[in-house]
């Protein structure tokens, strides 16, 4: 049974509409090396509930064609057939995707829809609803997106001809049961991205705003990319997130050359590249589609979970996220390689994926633990305890007489993810510090106006309104036209003054930070040298931060500016 409906969903996704996709994009099995960033990816779509990947890495690692790869070997997905119905004159459904065996997920105008296509929908009823077959959406945020596009907002235009407040869903609502990607995850605003995790870790999304006060499924998968040399990251925000990677690696020459060749065949002719790499596409994604079939039946003992527990507490790390993400990793590993048992290779994926990167300390070596094994295998007789005892001695003994170093394997390099660091002062860069952590919305990088920079939301305005936001202002007048154009016929819109928005506008702020250096004595030469290093570290983001760097030496009681105001490195 499983079989079948796995072979008739892989037909589906063998469409014309998906067989287009996946010529247009670079397959995942032609991609060279990523062996444990495919895998990341793979064990995520196993399991949408993982809380997203992250991939971290510099120019042109490819982090956008791994995300774009996997998408093309999601499945085909079933949804509720909400198309207009010639006649309906209701309100237009809220959710996007919905799921046709999930009626209570369902918004009452996607329910009144229903009613009124084929009678009353009840959960235990088994009239055929009406559904679809559709390929799994992708939806990427942009950078300049407003908090209205993400979420939704009012329809300007359905609410004009309607009377009511219409609403339109946003990008959150687009990309259920599929894929929210997230390019330079660094540079987004803080309130967006606190919107998509708000909504993404509780799977719906509220909106409470313009009047309006409802809700709708929020289940993507959340994969997310950035280039550390072009900003941090607010550690809050990485420990959201399941697993964690880099996309940087060493490679050959002949792995170079690899890629180059890969790139130029796929740009010539993106069809007859990804037709001599179906078979393996197709492989994947049957062992993606059978995976995802299998995870609800994979069982985890609580000795395994104690394991993961253990290795999470010896690794010093702060939560309970890392643990609860790693028993999920460990059963999406165990379904994606046929298993209904969790085995000791699926807990040493999840600590590598899930523990290791959050590690905050290096275990001990005599404090190495081996996975626990699945509980169907059964303890050894009575008559065999004396050897078993004696070999465990002898093993003991071994492990005395083995080395640190091949006790306790160092951290994989695909988790190294911080840039290489100045040997400098620390208390020098104190105020570049507070500064990151601060965040892409700190008091430090950026400032709010009314007057200049980047449109960020609408806001009510204080006194008078020197830039107004003509969309919200629309969307605060369209529900009451109707009734304003009996009173001026002659108008095709009224704006009264309570309908007026103002612009939100958000631009970076710099800072000048100056370097006072004790010239005088015989640690002088430390002194500049430490500040010389200090002030090269804060130019190299002074093309982010918008910062000017000054350095001024004094002895005695002269004092001359060495380097005047700049942001330039030379």
């Amino acid at each position: 049974m499983v079989l079948e409906s796995s072979k008739t969903n892989l037909e589906t996704l063998q469409s014309s509409d998906a067989r287009r996709l996946i010529n247009t994009t670079f397959p995942l099995a032609a991609v060279t090396g990523h062996g444990t960033l495919k895998l990341a990816l793979l064990l995520a779509a196993t399991d949408p509930c993982l809380g997203g990947v992250i991939i971290a890495g510099g120019r042109g690692t490819g982090k956008s064609v791994l995300a774009r790869g996997l998408h093309s070997l999601l499945p085909a997905i079933e949804v509720l057939d909400t198309d207009y119905e010639e006649g309906w004159d209701g309100p237009p459904p809220i959710g996007r995707n919905l799921d046709p065996e999930a009626p209570e997920e369902w918004d009452e105008a996607s329910r009144m829809l229903m009613d009124y296509k084929i009678g009353k929908i009840d959960q235990d009823s088994q009239v055929e609803i009406p559904q679809k077959v559709i390929q799994a959406p992708f939806v990427q945020v942009p950078l300049g997106i407003t908090e209205d596009r993400l979420v939704g907002a009012v329809d300007v235009a359905a609410s004009l001809n309607s009377g009511n407040a219409v609403f339109q869903p946003g990008l959150l609502a687009e990309a259920h049961r599929g894929i929210l990607y997230i390019d330079e995850l660094n540079l987004l605003d803080d309130g967006i991205v606190n919107l998509i995790l708000a909504a993404v870790g509780s799977g719906e999304n509220r909106v409470e705003r313009e009047g309006l006060s409802l809700s709708h499924p929020c289940r993507p998968l959340l994969i997310a990319t950035y280039n550390p040399e072009e900003g941090a990251i607010r550690d809050h925000l990485l420990d959201r997130f399941a697993i964690v990677l880099s996309a940087d690696q060493v490679i050959s020459n002949e792995q170079r050359v690899e890629i180059a060749n890969s790139a130029i065949q796929f740009g010539q002719s993106s069809a007859k590249f990804s037709d001599k790499w179906a078979e393996q596409t197709e492989a994947m994604a049957m062992q993606l589609l059978l995976a995802r079939q299998w995870l609800p039946d994979v069982q985890i003992s609580q000795e395994q979970i104690n394991y993961l527990v253990n290795e999470a507490i010896r690794g010093g790390v702060e939560g309970h996220r890392s643990e609860l993400y790693a028993v999920r990793v460990a059963k999406a590993h165990a379904a994606l390689s046929g298993r209904d048992i969790v085995a000791a290779d699926d807990l040493q994926i999840a600590v590598r994926l899930v523990i290791a990167p959050r590690a905050l300390q290096q275990p001990p070596a005599e404090e190495q633990m081996e996975p626990p094994p699945p509980e169907e295998q059964q303890p050894p007789p009575e008559d065999q305890s004396s050897e078993d005892d004696s070999d465990e001695d002898d093993s003991q003994e071994e492990d005395d007489n083995t080395p640190e170093d091949q006790s306790s394997p160092p951290i994989p390099e695909e988790f190294m993810l911080d840039p290489e660091a100045c040997a400098v002062d620390p208390d020098l860069l104190l105020f570049s510090s507070s500064k990151s952590k601060s965040g892409n919305s700190g008091s430090r990088s950026a400032v709010l106006s009314d007057n200049r920079g980047r449109y960020v939301k609408p806001i009510l305005p204080r006194g008078p309104v020197s830039r107004i936001a003509v969309d919200a202002t629309l969307r605060a007048a369209a529900p009451y036209q109707k009734a304003r154009k009996t009173k001026y016929p002659q108008k095709k819109v009224v704006v009264e003054e309570s309908d007026l928005r103002a612009k939100l506008l958000q631009r970076k702020a710099g800072a000048l930070v100056i370097f006072l250096v004790d010239a005088s004595g015989s640690m002088a030469l430390n002194r500049m040298q430490s500040a010389k290093g200090a002030v090269i570290r804060l130019l190299t983001e002074a093309y982010e931060n918008r910062d000017e760097v000054s350095l001024i030496p004094f002895r005695g009681d002269q004092a001359d500016v060495l380097l005047p105001p700049t942001r330039s490195i030379t």
